[in-house]
């Protein structure tokens, strides 16, 4: 089995809002805001070869919001899914599974295209597309907080696809995916996240989603205010960070600007980062 991190872009969110309490005096040290306080974040993804599959998981914003929406989160950088996937040898079309670790726009928006007649189709044709039950019902019916964040083009066709399968809500791993270990479900954030754990080379991985957006909030009060459930997502983020630290865990970061992965340890105020790496370096 062969794991590589897929870049899509970068895109920006406001600062106070990624680090909720925080105050700014302290997160402006971890990224730095441009005038309007906004942050520069990576939308940063992880492709898994394995045998005949091809498992991509999480797939960044996409191409087919309008300029409007895609002025609001200011969208940079050279890279894109389609780019990042040429560089490795494949195209869209050699993806087998596509799994959603949550339906936020910028993790599953590049999951779906828009034709030039306005037809929205799979961006990958041949793909599975996996979530579970509970997220699925949670994300199509949204709360006033998240319905800008769940965006009907994103989701509705992946049913009507009839590509659309779903994991167990417990986390059990279904046998189509052996690549993963252990799926934790994560309900701070929003409801039923996936954070799929992996062994390669020896390690665990964990791809953490927005449970750990980057290696600056892994001090446990640094806690997005997107999160539905702030407190829950700190006890959810004090398990993992305790599991990950006592086992040595490298924890793949989907936001982190500037870090792919992070290993973390205890100290005396608690966990913290140990070292910060790339996944290449394995």
């Amino acid at each position: 089995m062969k794991i590589h991190t897929i870049d899509t872009g970068l895109f920006k969110l406001d600062g106070g809002a990624m680090f909720g309490v925080v105050p700014k005096s302290m997160w402006q040290k971890l990224n730095p805001p441009d005038a309007n306080n906004m942050c520069t974040w990576a939308m940063r993804c992880l492709l898994i070869e394995d045998g005949g599959r091809l498992l991509l998981v999480d797939n960044g914003i996409g191409e087919k919001q309008d300029d409007k929406f895609r002025g609001h989160f200011y969208l940079h950088g050279d890279d894109t899914l389609e780019k990042s996937l040429r560089k490795l040898g494949f195209t869209s079309s050699d993806v087998t599974d596509v799994f959603l670790t949550h339906l936020h726009f910028d993790h599953c928006g590049g999951s779906v295209l828009r034709r030039p007649d306005g037809v929205l189709e799979l961006a990958f044709p041949h793909a599975t597309y996996w979530s579970n039950e509970a997220h699925w019902d949670w994300a199509v019916a949204p709360n006033p907080r998240e319905k800008a964040s769940f965006l009907k083009e994103n989701i509705l066709p992946l049913q009507e696809s009839g590509h659309l399968k779903f994991v167990d809500a417990q986390g059990s791993v279904p046998h189509a995916l052996p690549q993963f270990r252990e799926i934790i479900m994560a309900d701070g954030h929003t409801e039923k996240m996936m954070v799929p754990l992996m062994d390669y080379k020896g390690r665990t991985l964990a791809f953490m989603a927005d449970l750990l957006p980057s290696a600056g909030h892994v001090p446990l009060p640094y806690v997005m205010s997107y999160d539905v459930r702030p407190l829950i997502t700190m006890t959810e983020k004090e398990a993992v960070l305790r599991r990950a630290a006592a086992e040595n865990w490298v924890l793949l970061l989907e936001h982190d600007p500037t870090h792919e992965a992070c290993t973390v340890e205890m100290t005396d105020k608690g966990v913290r980062v140990a070292e910060t790496l790339r996944l290449a370096d394995l």
